[in-house]
């Protein structure tokens, strides 16, 4: 979703065919979920949950859903349409197939250009986007050191960005939801959306997060704030029907997609996975990553 809400979804009118293979696709991940209310193994560091939201949505199941991820078992990368080599937006879905990814999720909203993120973006020499905004978090990755964590979210009134800046080859600024202080810093608002985001807990690991159920980003934030994931720190990456999370874990696959964006999107009809210009995945650490599937 374009930070614009003026947008036009022109991708509305793809070809039928197109929305019924996404149909089966998301109805078949649905059908494969666990039972809601907590966290279930699929690998070594790797634990999906799903979770009825205590307040209901007027659209939808009111389910939010979450991959826990340990990255001390995982490496992450940011993959970008705009990168040399890469030129063509993808679903989170194919953009894992295409890479050899565990899961994917958007990594950032993106400009009218379809292909440009709407603040820092950057993966080793590749720069999708160079210009700094006021959003106070930024997702690094990739360290110059192996003295620094693997995978941080930044949070710009708790930690010095310009000291840490350099230190860090993959950067993804975005929106904050959940301070450093653990709090809901978005207003409230009568708009509600789908929504993907992207979290931190208190034990180090990452969450990648999706609720296709439309909520105000402030009562979301306040949903997952409530629910057993230790949640510290987290950011806003994407909502409507572009908000996507894709995993593939063993026999267990699920690709959750979204739909309802108030003034713009009001249905919940969406069964299509729109691409996508950039996309946070994860892969296995050790031997075999391959060495253009992004950051790192």
């Amino acid at each position: 979703m374009v930070r614009n809400p003026a947008r036009i979804f022109t991708l509305a009118a793809l070809f039928t065919a197109a929305l019924w293979v996404g149909w089966w696709r998301h109805s078949s991940a649905m059908a494969d979920a666990p039972e809601a209310g907590g966290f279930a193994a699929l690998e070594a560091g790797l634990d999906f949950g799903e979770f009825v939201s205590p307040k209901k949505s007027p659209v939808g199941d009111s389910r939010v859903r979450v991959l826990r991820i340990d990255p001390r078992h995982f490496k992450f990368h940011l993959l970008n349409a705009s990168r040399a080599g890469q030129g063509k937006r993808l679903s989170a879905r194919d953009w894992a197939g295409r890479n050899r990814l565990v899961a994917a999720i958007n990594a950032s909203m993106y400009q009218r250009d379809f292909m440009t993120s709407v603040s820092l973006m950057k993966t080793g020499e590749h720069v999708n986007n160079s210009w700094f905004s006021k959003d106070r978090t930024i997702l690094a990755f990739d360290p110059v050191s192996g003295t620094l964590p693997a995978v941080r979210i930044i949070d710009r009134d708790c930690e010095n960005f310009a000291d840490l800046r350099p230190k860090y080859r993959t950067l993804i600024q975005s929106i904050r939801m959940v301070s450093c202080r653990g709090k809901n810093v978005w207003a409230q608002s009568d708009k509600v959306w789908s929504a993907a985001a992207i979290g931190m807990d208190g034990g180090g690991r990452f969450l990648f997060i999706h609720s296709r159920s439309p909520y105000s980003m402030h009562d979301l934030i306040d949903i997952l704030l409530g629910l057993p994931l230790d949640l510290k720190r987290a950011m806003y990456v994407e909502g409507g029907p572009d908000a996507q999370m894709y995993v593939k874990s063993g026999a267990v696959e699920h690709e959750f997609i979204g739909s309802y964006s108030s003034g713009s999107h009001e249905s919940d009809g969406n069964r299509f996975a729109w691409p996508v210009p950039n996309v946070l995945g994860i892969s296995r650490a050790g031997p075999g990553v391959r060495e253009d599937a992004g950051g790192g």
